[in-house]
């Protein structure tokens, strides 16, 4: 084998070498701070096409934080879902160690609230019970993610 050819081999083995390892990195990058997303202008928001139906009497008007390090947090409820995690788009974003970056979500269905879990690692729970599937939120019932607690109130 010639000398030229040696040559060849080893920096196409190098170039390889060094492909490995920015898709490693690449992946490291995603894994720790979440998948790249493009920034868009600055436009004003759209005008709603309808005005916000109001909650009929019985039904949760705010999500409120009752424990961890956002607690007194509240969110007005509206028809649109709530996430909840890590990531920085997330309506409701924890800086929890136990949260995944997009945990749960809570929306509106049929006049009551229901949470689902998003295939985080440490689960959600409803009181006491580990959130498998998507489920109805009775008021005043604490959610649990993390270190993190969270009630419907009216």
């Amino acid at each position: 084998m010639s000398e030229l050819m040696l040559l060849l081999i080893r920096l196409a083995f190098l170039a390889l070498l060094w492909l490995f390892v920015v898709f490693a990195v690449g992946v490291i990058r995603t894994d720790t701070f979440g998948p790249r997303t493009a920034t868009a202008p600055a436009r004003k928001a759209p005008k709603p096409a309808r005005p916000a139906a109001k909650p009929k009497k019985g039904e949760p008007r705010q999500m409120v934080v009752t424990g961890g390090p956002l607690q007194g947090t509240t969110i007005n409820l509206t028809e649109t879902p709530i996430t909840i995690g890590r990531a920085n788009d997330a309506t409701l974003v924890l800086s929890d160690d136990y949260a995944s970056s997009r945990h749960a979500r809570l929306f509106p269905q049929d006049g009551q609230w229901i949470v689902e879990d998003l295939g985080s690692t440490n689960g959600t729970y409803l009181d006491r019970s580990k959130v498998t599937r998507p489920t109805p939120v009775p008021l005043g019932v604490p959610i649990r993610i993390g270190k993190t607690v969270i009630e419907l109130r009216k």
